[in-house]
């Protein structure tokens, strides 16, 4: 899950209870699905979504590609000459939040890439000499350098919670390489300097974790009982999602990969400077430490029911400069919106790319 920092940390600490209605702000108005410069032979063109397929969805074999410090696990759906949307999980989750918006977006003629981070699922690093680093600047190279293997110039990135956060930074650095952004919980760039300042009590007591991954003891307790402790972060997440045991053991593989504990662990003791980044990538951090706006379309999501810590909308629209409108999705939507409400996370997608 994700940490507020800079404008929306200093919105929380100014009243934990403030609260935006949908639409009450005229810089967060939802937009109407309007008709995209269309991929080609694109459904998306008309604005609206295909029906999803019959039965149960479910990925097909998973495709590789070496990228960066990476060997790349993908799914992939929709044609190949389709134009391509990266779709970006979060923690602790896996490609499976988007095993429903995937078969959505391909019918409507969308390219869908869906990468496991570095730590989860077949990814694998490529060398055993390379430090097991969860900072975020090294998950937005990853990005990079995955678009790079696969020769994409330009696409549509989307995400939720990690993947957000790494699809805010591709779109704050790298605008070249983004059509445009959807991104679950809003602007989540953030730096080890604004994540100094401490938050009131009843704020600190939803980061738990983090300050048990601080210690030893927590990052041994994750290690022995991660998947207890995913279920736990799950349940906490998206107290109105009734997924059962097949759904959650489905992504809990994802888990097994031996670099996960490593990974997360750095993710977060980073993030409070009680673990170093690397010097390659101090250029970067240091841009991100400026909170940078970010100019292409964007469509920003939240559900009505997230548990996780998340910024109020109002404190973070001002961060992105062209095309945006928010929207809040009701219904008892948590914090994995793209896998509890499907539909309305591939809509969006769809309504950015026409912007």
């Amino acid at each position: 899950m994700e940490r507020m920092t800079g404008p929306a940390r200093r919105q929380l600490l100014g009243g934990l209870g403030a609260a935006l209605a949908l639409g009450a702000a005229s810089r967060i108005a939802p937009v109407a699905a309007q008709g995209s410069a269309a991929a080609q032979g694109s459904a998306a063109a008309q604005g609206s979504l295909p029906g999803a397929g019959s039965g149960s969805p479910a990925f097909g074999p998973l495709k590789r590609v070496r990228a960066g410090d990476l060997d790349i696990a993908y799914a992939e759906a929709g044609p190949a000459e389709g134009r391509p949307v990266l779709l970006l999980h979060g923690w602790p989750y896996d490609i499976h939040s988007y095993v429903e918006v995937a078969p959505v977006l391909a019918d409507a003629g969308y390219r869908v890439l869906i990468p496991y981070l570095r730590g989860y699922g077949a990814t694998r690093f490529v060398s055993e000499a390379t430090p097991r680093n969860g900072q975020q600047a090294a998950l937005a190279v990853d990005a990079v350098d995955f678009l790079d293997a696969l020769k994409i110039e330009r696409a549509l990135v989307a995400g939720y919670d990690w993947g957000a956060r790494t699809a805010c930074i591709l779109a704050a650095l790298w605008p070249q390489r983004c059509r445009a952004l959807v991104s679950v919980s809003g602007y989540l760039i953030g730096s080890q300097q604004a994540n100094a300042m401490p938050l009131p009590p009843k704020a600190e007591l939803q980061w738990w974790y983090q300050f048990y991954f601080a210690t030893e003891r927590g990052r041994e307790g994750y290690a022995r009982y991660t998947r207890d402790f995913a279920r736990l972060i799950w349940e906490l997440a998206s107290p109105r999602w009734h997924f059962d045991d097949a759904t959650f053991a489905r992504s809990a593989a994802a888990f097994e990969n031996p670099d996960h504990v490593a990974v997360s662990i750095h993710n977060y003791r980073w993030r409070l400077g009680l673990a170093p980044g690397e010097a390659r990538y101090d250029a970067i951090e240091s841009k991100l430490a400026t909170f940078p706006r970010i100019a292409i379309p964007t469509i920003t999501l939240e559900g009505d029911a997230n548990g996780a810590p998340h910024p109020e909308p109002a404190a973070y629209a001002r961060k992105f400069s062209g095309p945006y409108a928010h929207r809040t999705l009701t219904g008892g939507i948590g914090h994995n919106l793209p896998q509890e409400a499907p539909r309305a996370f591939a809509q969006a997608v769809v309504d950015v790319d026409g912007l």
